[in-house]
This record gives structure tokens, C-alpha cells and sequence, in this order.
């Protein structure tokens, strides 16, 4: 599932469409149609009926979940309506366009030819794409002062517990402080809530504010007291809002009580926090590798290690001749099928590493699939293909299984791009394996390296082998190290699967599990750099990892 769902909306126009009635223009309406993984296609929307007009522009926008992970296959067609039936099996066919949304959202307004007879050649359909969800967040800053002592022993360690208004008038936490050790005037860290969590987009719904005291012997916790503020009371107010701390309890048996300390907003400032479709818009491209691709580059690298078996022989990894694709082929075409609609010349690099190579059979860890070092690039999924067949009828394969010089190549390309002061491009890089990395430490220093760039790298694990290492290598269980020097991955840009999981499922889920996490990934880079789509720099950017 991916990490961070978004919504779309598109807007439909249309121009030169045929007219079918004889005395008048068409009615035209635009259905639109999600294609299922059993190759049927469900109406997900349609647009309202525009009498008497062969070019219209339709108001009512269609509304769909985006996945960047999914192939998302789309169908457009242009009914004339002649009649009040909700069926739409009586009236005319005006014309109809396949799609991906990758393909509308990558190129954010898309006309195309409607497909028909020889009459709508000229009729076309526009496009346009907007992202809907409300990415907003409330960045704030509070202190407390004056808090009631709880802690007999010594001072309190408060912490902040933030609740959002419900219409059944309950309260939903919505964020929890870390705990300020022994003191009556904390300070908190700087923390951020999305708007459409806290008050869900209304500025002047309540938001409860509780601070408590944490007692480590028991486990229990104490109220200090609590208030109450809209954002709208809030957001870039001066002076500062300061707010009384209220216990009820103690309101209500203590005569003359006050309050229980103050809470002071420091800062309270709405902050855009950008989407991924906010940089897809805004022009960035992203690169695929096999070991690359655009929107974000990718790049792909492909183990040709002897451990795959002979390609000749049906119990190899490699071998080609089977009714079915192997493991290697399967997962290039459902990984590549997804990222190309980035790519407006769906041009792609591909490696290979492990293998003995003509004309010289000498051991390689970095050799094109398409043996050109010149030109590595392979047109479309296809040329993948049909490179990785080529280079499995040339090569021999070999060994040790390398992995480090393949991705310090496609760093090289991520280094260059992060000198450029835009979100302009960020590269993806996926590896095939059969699991068993002979370079641990250099592939550790290499990703750790790789998490400072605009580059993500997918890990595919074909065969039975003992993929622990891959697992150590995605650090979804803590924080990569490196072997070689011990600094640290400023975040997580590995995402490990084995391919055997999907082996008994459509290949399709094979793509939503790896690529699921690359949105993310892309966004929490370039906010790392400070930088918005369209290349606008916030603030100096961090200083430039060198490799």
C-alpha cells in the first residue's frame, strides 16, 4: 500500500467532435473507466451533459485516487447523449483514448486523438490534472511555565498531549509530545501536525491542548491541566498566545484556584509541505535503471553471477526458453511498466554485474546490457528486454556478486543533479539478485552515501536463496551504518523484496510493494534540500555530498 495516498482531480475538455444529429451538435458526456487486474473495465466517473456543442468544456471534475506504485489504466469515452436513459448502450460513440494517469499527472495537461472512424480523426480530448489533497501542516513551538509540581520526589516531567474536536463532541489524540525531564518551565521540541488531522481544514474548530506529568515507577500519567484554542486564535498572532493551564478537578474543589501553569505558542505557522505530485507538476524527472528511469532517474543492474545456474539449463534463474517468463523478466516488466509513463523518451540505462564479457571475457560489476558503453540507454520496457536477452546468450556468467560499483555509478548521475539548485530529477535504481552480495561493507558505504542524494534504490531477491543480508541492507529495523566508516543513512532509500512472495499472486502487487515507498522517498529529499517544485529555493541548501 502506498505510504501516501493522493487524490486527482481532471478536467475534461473536448474539440471538433463529430455531430450525429442532423439538425444540431452533439450532446456529448465523457465517462471514464478504471481498467481491473481481470482485464474488465468499471466506470469510476463521468461528466455532465453539454447540450448542443461539439467542443466542450465539461465543470464537473472526475475524482480519483492516484498510486504511483500501480499501472493505473484509464479509458475516455465520448457518448452523445440523445436521450434520458441511464444506459449507454443506444447512444452514439463519439470517440474513446486509453491512458495511464501516470501519463496525464507526468505531463500534467495531455490532449490526444479520440480513436474512431475515419470522420473523428480530428476530434480530440484535453486532459488536466490537479492533486486535491491538503498537504498543509501547523508547524509548532511550545513552552510551559509556572507548571503545578506533581512529583513529591522532585521536579514534574511533563509532556504535551494534542486532541482533535469530533462532531460526537470527543476528542481524538492526534499528537504526543516527548517528555521534558524534571522541570515546572519546559520547552518542547518543534513538531508538526497536518491541518486535515488536527482540525480537519476548519481553522476555527477546537483543538485541546492537555499537558501531563509522567510518572516512570508506575506507568501512570497526571493531568496538569489543559486549554483550549482554534488555529484561527493562533496562527501569527502577536504577542505571543499564552494560555492558561486549567485542572478541573481542582477547580472544582479548590476555591480561588487560577490555573496550573501557562502554555505559550512560540510558533504557530501554517507550513506547505509539498506532495510528490507537487514536484511530478512542477517538472521534476524521475530516471529508471535496470539497475534507471525519469520523473525521478532510475537505473537497473542485473546479477549475471554464476550462482544463477547455466542459462541453457531449465533450472537456472536465466533460462529463456521456458512458456514463462523467468523471475528476472518478470519483475524488469512489472517495475518498468509502471515508471516509463515518467519518462518522456522512455529511454532507460541498464547494467549488468557478474560476468565475464566479449570480446575479452574479462570479470565486470559495471558492463551495459546493450554492450555500448557509449550509449547504455535501452528505448522502453522493450529494449530492456531485449537487452537482457542479448547479454544472456553473450556473457558468461561469473562472479563475485558486487553490488557496490553499480550503485556508486548511478550515484555519480545523483551527485551531478543535486548540484543543480531545482527539484529537477531523482533517480531510481533497482537490482536484481539472486542475494548473495560478496561486498558487504562497500554496499553498506555506498547507500549510506546514496541516502544524502535525490536517488532511491529497489532491491528485487530472485531464487530461494537466504536473503538476510538484503533485509540488514533496507533498515526498515533501524538505522543503516556504514561498514567502512560508521556514519549513518540520513534515510531510509532502500526498499528489499523477494521475489518468491509474488510468485503465487499477480506480478502486478510485485510493483505496488516496492515502488510503494518511492513517493515518500522523493518528497522527504528534496524537503531535506529545502527545495520546492519548480526549483524556488527556500533557504541555502545543506552542503553537497561528495562521492
Amino acid at each position: 500500500m502506498s505510504l501516501m495516498l493522493s487524490k486527482v482531480e481532471l478536467r475534461i475538455s473536448c474539440k471538433d467532435l463529430s455531430s450525429k444529429d442532423a439538425l444540431s451538435a452533439s450532446d456529448p458526456v465523457v465517462v471514464v473507466k478504471s481498467r481491473e487486474p481481470s482485464g474488465k473495465y468499471t466506470e469510476v466517473g463521468r461528466t455532465e451533459k453539454v447540450k448542443n456543442c461539439n467542443s466542450p468544456e465539461f465543470a464537473e471534475a472526475i475524482e480519483l485516487d492516484y498510486r504511483f506504485e500501480e499501472f493505473q489504466q484509464l479509458k475516455f469515452k465520448v457518448i452523445d447523449i440523445d436521450n434520458d436513459s441511464e444506459t449507454l448502450d443506444d447512444d452514439d460513440d463519439l470517440g474513446s483514448v486509453e491512458l495511464t494517469l501516470a501519463q496525464i499527472v507526468s505531463e500534467k495537461e495531455l490532449t490526444k486523438t479520440l480513436s474512431k472512424s475515419s470522420d473523428q480523426s480530428d476530434s480530440t480530448i484535453t486532459i488536466k490534472a490537479t492533486e486535491i489533497t491538503n498537504v498543509h501542516e501547523v508547524e509548532f513551538s511550545l513552552r510551559g511555565e509556572g507548571l503545578d509540581k506533581k512529583d513529591f520526589l522532585g521536579k514534574s516531567d511533563p509532556f504535551l498531549e494534542i486532541y482533535k474536536s469530533e462532531p460526537n463532541e470527543e476528542w481524538t489524540l492526534v499528537y504526543k509530545s516527548e517528555i521534558a525531564k524534571a522541570t515546572l518551565n519546559p520547552v518542547w521540541n518543534k513538531f508538526s501536525v497536518r491541518i486535515q488531522a488536527l482540525c480537519g481544514g476548519d481553522m476555527n474548530s477546537p483543538i485541546k491542548v492537555s499537558c501531563c506529568i509522567d510518572f516512570d515507577k508506575d506507568g501512570e500519567h497526571d493531568l496538569i491541566g489543559e486549554c483550549y484554542a482554534s488555529l484561527s486564535d493562533l496562527i501569527d498572532v502577536k504577542p505571543l498566545p499564552s494560555i492558561a493551564l486549567i485542572n478541573p478537578k481542582k477547580r472544582a474543589k479548590k476555591k480561588g484556584y487560577k490555573k496550573s501553569g501557562r502554555i505559550t505558542f512560540a510558533r504557530c505557522k501554517i507550513v506547505k509541505k509539498y506532495s510528490f505530485l507537487d514536484y511530478v507538476f512542477g517538472g521534476c524527472k524521475i530516471n529508471f535503471t535496470v539497475t534507471t528511469q525519469p520523473l525521478i532517474p532510475s537505473s537497473c543492474g542485473v546479477d549475471f553471477t554464476g550462482s544463477n545456474g547455466d542459462p541453457r539449463r531449465k533450472d537456472s534463474l536465466h533460462y529463456l526458453e521456458g512458456m514463462r517468463p523467468n523471475e528476472y523478466s518478470q519483475a524488469i516488466q512489472s517495475i518498468g511498466r509502471v515508471i516509463q509513463d515518467y519518462d518522456s523518451d522512455q529511454m532507460y540505462p541498464a547494467f549488468g554485474f557478474g560476468a565475464k564479457i566479449p570480446p575479452n571475457h574479462e570479470i565486470s560489476h559495471e558492463f551495459p546490457l546493450n554492450m555500448n558503453p557509449q550509449n547504455p540507454y535501452c528505448q522502453g520496457v522493450e529494449g530492456l528486454m531485449a537487452a537482457y536477452h542479448s547479454a544472456i546468450r553473450n556473457v558468461r556468467l561469473w562472479g563475485p556478486t558486487n553490488i557496490a560499483p553499480i550503485i556508486n555509478h548511478v550515484g555519480r548521475f545523483a551527485f551531478e543533479a543535486q548540484l543543480n539548485p531545482k527539484a529537477a530529477q531523482y533517480f531510481v535504481l533497482l537490482i536484481i539478485t539472486d542475494g548473495e552480495i560478496t561486498d558487504m561493507e562497500e554496499t553498506s558505504h555506498a547507500i549510506v552515501r546514496a541516502s544524502r542524494l535525490p536517488m532511491s534504490i529497489i532491491i528485487v531477491g530472485v531464487g530461494n536463496a537466504d536473503f538476510t543480508a538484503m533485509e540488514f541492507l533496507d533498515g526498515d529495523d533501524g538505522v543503516l551504518t556504514s561498514f567502512v566508516d560508521g556514519s549513518k543513512a540520513v534515510r531510509d532509500v532502500v526498499q528489499f523484496v523477494p521475489f518468491r512472495k509474488f510468485k503465487m499472486s499477480s506480478v502486478s502487487a510485485l510493483s505496488s510493494s516496492v515502488l510503494g515507498e518511492i513517493p515518500q522517498q522523493v518528497t522527504e529529499y528534496f524537503s531535506m534540500q529545502n527545495l520546492p517544485p519548480g526549483g524556488e529555493t527556500q533557504a541555502s541548501n545543506p552542503d553537497s555530498t561528495t562521492l
